[in-house]
């Protein structure tokens, strides 16, 4: 006879864990069975054997999508105050529809199954989870406070999709729009303006100066279309991979942020993004400069994590946070003003929470001013060149008849 170790789920869901006596491992499991328990690991000796519900295949590569991982961060943070954090994964895995998240889920129910952190359990499951978040929930389980951690970053997320959201809302009416525009003008183009030429060479006449420029653009599309297609996807390629060079990826991204729209908008986010992950760890106990280094890490833009690793520099060697976000010169004045605002008054972590809203409120505005534009703009654009197109089919016409007439 030997003594085993085992962890089941019972007939409620719940898990429980003890030990019992048996001849062997399969008669170990038989007499969980009986006691309607169905046995996730069972271990002898410090030998572990698991189930495979309980450790499926580590569904490494997959990755959640925005709105799978919101909705998961929100179900996460309401079970954990209620419940264990297995019951809750185990819960939340049970009620995914999709496999390839639930392999992802139940992966990280085994993970914690067996004793590691929830970050760590996370960690293994390759890119579902990306590093601000896994780190974030760290901060959470080091301070205690797992649960309003998840709350924050379940909040945080929502309000990302939402943004997300209304964005592309707003655009597939313009990117409709123009594409069937684009359409109509490449097929008067092509089809129609040479067939009116062929009418206006039979007349031996000079045509005007206009329609001399619509035709050969005509010929040129025509003609040399699929060279310019080629030359483009070549063009394309080209960028791609030299936008592998950390050179001459740094300098794209700094000529980015100096772009008058684009640019701002793009250092509103960073600094929205970083004010809300810094007040996130400082309301989990954490230091600073431990929140600033994670977000380093994960900014896409090279010439703000260059800066932002500039601010970990500067703090690490006792400077203030809003000095080092003054030095670096990349971030929105309203940001450094309430940083300041904060560290004199000892209210730090509110007021970048008040920082990210407002700039994250700012960003949605005139984003939504920008897209309202934006399809006007486009019919006048596209308005116009197919008035350039009639006009230069009719200006022969009517020189034919003035001629006519005279």
């Amino acid at each position: 006879m030997a003594v085993f170790d085992y962890v089941a789920a019972d007939a409620g869901g719940r898990t429980v864990a003890g030990s019992l006596t048996a001849p062997d491992e399969a008669a170990a499991r038989a007499l969980l069975g009986r006691r309607r328990l169905l046995p996730l690991e069972v271990s002898v000796g410090g030998a572990t054997t698991t189930t495979t519900s309980a450790r499926p295949a580590v569904a490494r590569g997959a990755r959640l999508d925005a709105r799978t991982l919101a909705l998961t961060t929100r179900q996460l943070a309401t079970l954990v105050s209620v419940a264990p954090v297995e019951e809750a994964l185990r819960s939340i895995a049970l009620q995914a529809e999709r496999p390839a998240v639930r392999r992802v889920l139940e992966g990280v129910h085994g993970g914690v199954l067996e004793g590691r952190p929830l970050s760590d359990a996370m960690g293994l499951q390759g890119r579902a989870f990306p590093p601000l978040y896994r780190a974030m929930v760290a901060a959470g389980e080091a301070s205690g406070a797992l649960g309003p951690i998840l709350e924050r970053l379940a909040d945080g997320l929502e309000r990302d999709q939402q943004v997300r959201g209304k964005v592309i809302t707003a655009l597939v009416y313009p990117a409709v729009l123009a594409i069937v525009a684009l359409g109509v003008i490449a097929a008067l183009m092509t089809f129609v303006v040479p067939k009116v030429v062929d009418q206006f060479d039979s007349m031996n006449q000079t045509l005007p100066l206009l329609t001399r420029v619509v035709i050969g653009v005509s010929d040129l599309m025509r003609d040399w279309g699929w060279l310019g297609a080629v030359l483009l996807g070549l063009a394309g390629a080209v960028g791609g991979l030299a936008l592998r060079n950390p050179g001459i990826r740094l300098q794209v991204d700094a000529a980015i942020l100096r772009l008058p729209v684009v640019g701002r908008l793009t250092r509103d986010l960073h600094g929205a993004k970083m004010a809300r992950t810094l007040s996130t760890m400082l309301a989990a106990g954490l230091p600073v400069l431990e929140g600033l280094a994670i977000t380093a890490r994960t900014v896409p833009n090279r010439a703000l994590r260059a800066a932002t690793e500039r601010m970990v520099e500067a703090v690490r060697e006792g400077g203030g946070l809003s000095a080092a976000m003054r030095v670096a010169g990349v971030f929105p004045p309203i940001l450094v003003h309430m940083t300041a605002s904060g560290e004199s008054s000892g209210r730090l972590e509110p007021m970048l929470e008040r920082a990210a809203d407002y700039l994250e409120r700012e960003f949605s505005t005139f984003t939504a001013v920008m897209l309202s534009l934006l399809e006007p703009a486009i019919i006048v654009v596209m308005g116009g060149v197919v008035a350039v197109i009639v006009l230069s089919i009719l200006l022969p016409i009517l020189q034919i008849n003035t001629l006519a007439l005279s």
